[in-house]
């Protein structure tokens, strides 16, 4: 790998990628451990794809809004580095694919160059913070929710509370009841509410997507703006504590939740409360600095196609609460748009709206800000595009997440399929193309990505077994799900597994079966009268496999016949059991903690300390060849193992040392004398593990 040196004014981010580039030509001369990189690399949005030797790249932008500068940023790179094509995700990330390892760190510098980051967008991290699209412009909010998400990431971002979770967490934003952030399946969600006069939210904690989907607790009814930063970092450090850390599949705080019951994990949020420095954190929503439109005359066109374009204004336009200006919303099939497009689209905003654009849950994208008398202007470029299908976040505009094209846990293809039920949609079934009342969404596979498990309509890519043991793709048909507002849902029942090749057909029963009996009701509202067992009676004779065709065997979007491949996911990061890296990774913590008592930052100097101690102590259990499923723990095996019979002398116990954390302020006595109790133990436990290497005797009491 050539040698790279970045050109990036923030010293942080400099050092960033510097070391990313260190770490990746350690990674390629075999003198580090491969998970231990993965890890690296996934918290700098790095992720492995299906296809060897190449990396898949997660572009973090914040509640989805993207500058026209920073789309142009984008798109170079993505031409340079990747194949052209910008994929948007259900969190209001871009993802490129086919990105050389080697070059990613220069990838990165390009992107700072105007203020996107990797950083934290993959792994067990805080990932990106969502919010509704239309923040700022909806009708129905009673304040805009930007501000407030914006303060939220970035005081996360970097911090050392969140850089090594058991698993990864997600937090949204709804700028109104309607809960367009759908807060109810998020780790922490936010619903924008006003109590006498006093901004705030409704807080939900706890809600889930995968396969084992959970609706959302309610944390508080209402809690004032200043609060929302503390309290996150509450229940943030509870889960680094106390969160499951050896089974992937119950790493999520819903696990925690469901284990400890919410009054529980209440009370280890508010007794976390004594160690974080700051008690409110005032958020100035007049600071934030909101996109403005630009003055300009509208320029005289002339529609070819009068229909289309009344058709367009009826399914794209989006009421805005500021007078005179509307939204626009572009269908943009399975998130996929192109680069020299997308350069357009800058350009256009820049010079006609408000220079930005939204990306949306749904995978669209939303010009806010467009002059209503620049409408048909706006139609005849969007046009030129190839970006006035008609359809935005009504039925027709299906949901999918990659599947198989990309993603090493895809089981069937959900872009194949999604491609197909879209056609058969707009063919056979016209009046979907202005409902708004029926949403489809598929995933590839159980981890939810399309979040099929949330939608009236869901598919989940699977595969189905025929008596004479072939293999054939296969969807799951899941019925029922849906946003019900403040903080509420509901998700899907799964119905019948059927072959791929018939989810069509599995639709077309679904839609008919509705059309005739519906009387008026939502699909929702129809399927709580009918339910699981009718809808299986209805498509359960799709499941046959004894009928199988040759075409079966062979997955939508392909015309290779179908091999069930699933890789390793990364989703979740990994976790790394080699004790010389635990010890290494421990230094470096007391290094950072340093530095960050230099700076004056005392809360995460602490941090960084209790990492360390919990590292040091990780290690020595490891040896031990004991669980270290939880922080909590590993504190209480070691004073078990090590304290108390007597192996270890600390001088008090384990437990009491490193409790500290959440007994005393973040001072920076403290967190000098907590630095040195981390160094201590570090000598301490290093010295019991070596102690011919150590200049230690393993006799001595640490100080407290």
């Amino acid at each position: 790998m050539q040698t790279f040196r970045t050109e990036i004014e923030n010293p942080v981010v400099e050092n960033e990628i510097l070391e990313l580039s260190k770490k990746i030509e350690l990674f390629n001369t075999g003198k580090i451990d491969e998970e231990k990189f993965r890890s690296l690399r996934l918290a700098r949005g790095i992720y492995g794809q299906r296809q060897e030797g190449v990396q898949m790249i997660r572009i973090k932008l914040p509640y989805g809004k993207v500058k026209s500068n920073q789309l142009r940023r984008i798109s170079d790179v993505s031409d340079e580095y990747s194949r052209g094509r910008l994929h948007i995700t259900t969190r209001q990330d871009i993802q490129i694919h086919y990105v050389d390892l080697n070059r990613t760190p220069e990838l990165w510098a390009e992107l700072e160059k105007d203020d996107v980051t990797l950083r934290e967008a993959c792994g067990n991290t805080v990932r990106n913070v969502t919010a509704s699209e239309l923040a700022g412009i909806d009708p129905n909010e009673p304040f805009d929710v930007s501000p407030y998400a914006d303060a939220l990431f970035r005081f996360f971002l970097r911090n050392p509370i969140c850089q090594e979770m058991g698993r990864k967490f997600k937090v949204s934003f709804s700028s109104s009841d309607e809960d367009t952030g759908l807060s109810y399946m998020h780790d922490l969600g936010f619903i924008a509410k006003i109590e006498n006069g006093v901004r705030g939210f409704k807080v939900m904690i706890g809600g889930g997507l995968g396969s084992q989907p959970r609706e959302a607790d309610e944390l508080y009814s209402f809690l004032p703006s200043d609060k929302i930063i503390p309290t996150m970092e509450g229940v943030v450090r509870v889960f680094d504590r106390y969160g499951e850390r050896k089974s992937r599949a119950k790493a999520r705080i819903k696990f925690l939740l469901k284990d400890i019951g919410l009054d529980a994990f209440k009370e280890l949020v508010q007794a976390e409360q004594k160690a974080i420095e700051f008690k409110t954190v005032p958020i100035d929503a007049d600071a934030y600095i909101a996109s403005k439109a630009v003055s300009v005359e509208a320029p005289q066109v002339t529609v070819k196609d009068q229909k289309a374009f009344e058709l367009w204004k009826s399914t794209n336009l989006i009421p805005q609460k500021q007078a005179g200006y509307v939204a626009i919303g572009i269908k943009v099939l399975l998130g996929d748009f192109y680069t020299d497009k997308a350069r357009l689209l800058a350009d256009l905003v820049e010079n006609h709206a408000a220079g930005e654009i939204r990306l949306s849950l749904r995978q669209n994208i939303v010009i806010p800000f467009v002059k209503e008398d620049l409408v048909p202007f706006f139609y005849t470029e969007l046009e030129k595009l190839g970006f006035v299908e008609a359809g935005y976040n009504k039925a027709v505009d299906i949901t999918a997440c990659p599947g198989t094209d990309t993603c090493n846990l895809g089981i069937a293809s959900s872009t194949g399929i999604a491609d197909e039920l879209e056609r058969v949609l707009k063919a056979e079934y016209p009046q979907y193309l202005t409902n708004d009342d029926l949403v489809i969404k598929i995933s590839g596979c159980m981890n939810a990505c399309g979040q099929h498990n949330m939608a009236n309509i869901g598919f989940q890519g699977m595969s189905v077994r025929t008596p004479d043991k072939l293999v054939a793709p296969a969807l799951q048909v899941l019925l029922g799900g849906g946003n019900l507002g403040n903080g509420k849902g509901a998700f899907a029942d799964k119905v019948v597994k059927i072959p791929s090749k018939r989810g069509p057909e599995a639709l077309r029963r679904i839609l008919n079966d509705f059309e005739a009996n519906a009387n008026g009701k939502t699909f929702y509202d129809y399927y709580q009268v009918t339910g699981e067992r009718y809808f299986y009676d209805l498509l359960t004779d799709l499941s046959d496999v004894t009928n199988l065709t040759q075409d079966d065997f062979i997955d939508w979007g392909t015309d290779e016949e179908y091999v069930k491949e699933i890789g390793v996911g990364e989703c979740a990061g990994v976790v790394i059991d080699l004790i010389a890296t635990l010890f290494f990774e421990s230094e470096e913590k007391i290094e950072n903690a340093k530095e960050s008592l230099d700076n004056k930052v005392y809360s995460n100097a602490v941090y960084h300390a209790y990492g360390s101690m919990v590292n040091s102590a990780k290690a020595l259990l490891i040896a031990e060849n004991k669980s270290t499923n939880t922080h909590a723990g590993i504190i209480s095996q070691f004073d078990e193992l090590f304290v108390e019979s007597g192996k270890l002398n600390l001088g008090t116990s384990f437990s009491e040392l490193i409790y500290e954390i959440n007994k005393k302020a973040p001072t920076e006595g403290f967190a000098t004398d907590y630095i040195n109790s981390a160094n201590q133990f570090l000598e301490k436990v290093r010295a019991f593990r070596n102690p011919l290497n150590s200049p230690l005797t393993p006799k001595g009491e640490l100080s407290t």
